[in-house]
């Protein structure tokens, strides 16, 4: 299997020169990675890298796009310093796509921004929820209609341990794995989904063969085995960044990351038919949306 990996030294939060072959590996579904680009944290930020900063009943902590924090636990102080370090990063990962992508800087749609300070391994969740399984990601009650879900991530862990993932085959081997055993569309069913407000909106056929990608590779254990892949263990002091609804991943193991998702519209790609979208088309030989 290529490479799914790229290996990038920058070490600032933006990019002088845009680099094509990055930008065309991105959009193919492949991760870039940065592993001498770190978050640097302030001294009194070190006081936030404890699990018990996270409130007990959420399951990260998310600073929203008015710079309102949710999820965290402690008094005023504690949370206040909180929307101060993830605010810093949303803005430096946003420095650093609006260079490295510059024909999304208009078109992006900024997302929460979460800190996630629980250890990955001891989670305890249903197989469906469980992302130690290989997957893309896909959301039921979400319906997103093709729009891109693009993730800066940052490993903050203190200690040196590395975020450990799994990634595997390029998107279209995965689509053209799965979607023969894939569940059909039923137009009928999508709309008592959202009469029920079980979805948000009406879930298109897109959204359905999304959802049939992410269960079928969560479901099957055979192929979380078998199917080619890499271990890789993204560093303490390091960021990456992928499409997550078309790189195959896994989150084996890991403590403290900071994440920012971002929205694009497919159309707005510097090649809008490497999306998800135009490939399922391609392979459904119809519009799914």
């Amino acid at each position: 299997m290529e490479s799914q990996i790229i290996e990038i030294g920058l070490t600032e939060w933006r990019v002088d020169n845009p680099n094509q072959e990055w930008i065309t590996a991105l959009e193919a579904g492949k991760v870039l990675y940065f592993p001498h680009l770190a978050f640097q944290l302030m001294q009194s930020e070190q006081l936030l890298l404890d699990p018990a900063v996270r409130a007990p009943k959420s399951r990260n902590i998310s600073l929203d796009a008015r710079g309102h924090i949710k999820g965290a636990a402690g008094g005023t102080e504690q949370q206040l310093a909180l929307a101060a370090m993830v605010g810093r990063f949303r803005e430096q990962a946003l420095s650093l796509v609006h260079t490295l992508l510059p024909k999304y800087r208009d078109a992006l749609r900024v997302a929460p921004t979460s800190y996630r300070p629980m250890q990955v391994e001891t989670r305890a969740q249903s197989w469906r929820a469980d992302d130690r399984r290989m997957h893309v990601d896909a959301f039921p009650s979400r319906p997103n209609y093709g729009e891109r879900i693009l993730r800066v991530f940052t490993n903050i862990n203190p200690e040196g341990v590395p975020r450990v993932w799994r990634v595997g085959e390029p998107f279209e081997t995965v689509a053209r794995r799965f979607l023969p055993r894939a569940k059909p569309y039923v137009a009928w069913q999508a709309k008592l989904l959202k009469a029920l407000r079980v979805t948000k909106s009406l879930r298109s056929e897109y959204d359905h063969m999304m959802l049939q990608l992410h269960d079928g590779m969560k479901g099957d254990m055979q192929y979380q085995q078998d199917a080619q892949q890499v271990t890789m263990p993204f560093a303490a002091g390091s960021v990456w960044i992928c499409f997550s609804d078309q790189a195959s991943h896994a989150v084996m193991s890991g403590q403290y990351m900071m994440e920012q998702t971002l929205h694009l519209a497919p159309e707005q790609q510097y090649d809008p038919q490497s999306s998800p979208l135009a490939i399922l088309t391609r392979l459904a030989g119809h519009p799914l949306v």
